[in-house]
């Protein structure tokens, strides 16, 4: 633990290896080969599935939407991708979230290990050339809300429940929006980072003032834009069903998500001898986040689910229907390997204090969440996009891998942009005697 009397270098430059950067494109090179595998499958296997009408959106099950079509075998492939897109998408703007609440609050203990989080956002761009993409690619099988005949009274087609949210879910608009929310991100951070570069080099508090300025414009664009993007980019898929507390729900996911990276990566330095100044109440304060945001996580899980339970309402219900029993049953397993992943295990395993100071158990917890919100997005987003032909083959396995590795790889090229610690933040002193 560091004291007055020991401080450990402040002069940690992070090296990211060749052999570091050859695991990662072979990882890549393997998702690629397993997409490619399990394109090839499903496309041997299209025509047993042409004789299926399917139809898109939760109220398909119900026979609200009418608008029925052969399944096509790309749309598992761009719904995988489409999944991905989001869950990293959070993942990394959650980085850009943790460091201007931390400057908003004015916290101290987090500037030991903030070149982390700070580093994240660096995979946004990416991420939203791959959602615009898929939109356009693929967005008329995904989404049942882009069909024109929806809105036209005179079509068989027409629905005037989706017709009556056309303001709003209408392709220009939508298309706007999502550009919006990749550009202020990006944006935002871009300056954040820009300015703890420039502290690394000059010092003193403007730059630290700045930042929280710019930290607290980032809060006030992403109260607004988390819960807006999480309607466009998942509850849109369910056009019929809608949740009032749908953006808290995503916020919640993406946030426990982008907490357990955090906390990974930190472990993961620290044993590779990077971070010397973080210590055991460093890492207590990143289990004690993991812990409570993953029952936070819980709590507006449960309360989504007990009012349209409670409500008994046909147009709220069927989407958990769906989730329980529609389609064969086959998401019933990940609905409930979900529930324990990000809730029971967590809960029990970051229970007690030493726990949230052990490599190990931190380690299982954030690997453990990790995994379980993947769950969670999967459970909310293939439902309506590929209903009954969901499973888990290789373009599963594949796509994780080539987007959690191009994660990996982009967030390490960050790591190695500036020094570890930031040695001229004025808080670093807070931190480097940080003791609960």
């Amino acid at each position: 633990m560091a004291s007055a009397h020991a401080i450990p270098s402040l002069d940690e430059q992070y090296e990211f290896t060749p052999a570091a950067k050859r695991r990662l494109l072979i990882g890549i090179g393997a998702g690629v080969a397993l997409v490619a595998l399990g394109s090839f499958l499903l496309a041997s296997g299209a025509g047993a599935h042409e004789t299926h009408e399917v139809t898109h959106g939760v109220g398909a099950s119900t026979g609200d939407e009418g608008a029925h079509h052969a399944f096509k075998w790309t749309t598992r492939l761009w719904a995988n991708v489409w999944l991905n897109a989001i869950y990293f998408t959070g993942v990394s703007v959650i980085g850009m979230f943790f460091i201007s609440y931390n400057y908003l609050a004015q916290a101290g203990w987090s500037s030991a290990f903030k070149r982390i989080p700070e580093a994240m956002p660096a995979y946004l761009p990416f991420m939203g050339v791959v959602v615009l993409a898929v939109f356009f690619i693929a967005g008329h099988d995904l989404f049942h809300w882009t069909h024109e005949g929806l809105y036209d009274p005179q079509s068989k087609e027409y629905d005037p429940i989706i017709a009556g949210k056309h303001g709003f879910l209408n392709t220009p608009f939508y298309v706007i929006r999502v550009v919006l929310y990749f550009t202020l991100w990006y944006v935002l951070w871009r300056m954040l980072r820009n300015y703890s570069l420039q502290e690394d080099l000059y010092g003193g508090t403007d730059y630290y003032e700045k930042s929280i300025k710019f930290g607290t414009a980032f809060l006030v664009v992403f109260a607004v834009t988390s819960s807006t993007s999480a309607w466009d980019f998942v509850m849109s898929i369910d056009s019929h069903w809608f949740s009032t507390m749908f953006g808290w729900y995503t916020l919640a996911s993406w946030h426990v998500t982008g907490l357990a990276v955090i906390t990974l990566t930190v472990v993961t330095l620290k044993e590779r001898g990077y971070l010397k100044i973080v210590n055991e109440s460093h890492l207590h304060d990143l289990g004690k986040f993991m812990f409570a945001f993953s029952i936070f996580w819980t709590y507006v899980w449960f309360a989504q689910f007990m009012l349209i339970y409670y409500a008994n309402l046909p147009e709220e219900t069927i989407y958990y229907r769906e989730r329980f029993s529609g389609f064969g049953g086959i998401y019933l397993a990940p609905f409930f390997i979900n529930l324990l992943l990000n809730f029971a295990f967590p809960f029990l395993v970051l229970m007690t204090r030493d726990a949230k100071r052990t490599y190990i158990f931190l380690k299982i917890a954030a690997w453990g969440i990790i995994v379980g919100h993947y769950f969670d997005f999967y459970t909310n987003i293939m439902p309506g996009t590929v209903g009954e032909h969901g499973g888990f083959g290789p373009i599963e396995f594949g796509m994780i891998l080539i987007f959690a590795c191009g994660f990996i790889w982009t967030l390490s090229t960050q790591l190695t942009k500036a020094n570890l610690i930031p040695k001229n933040h004025p808080m670093l002193e807070e931190a480097l005697h940080h003791d609960i």
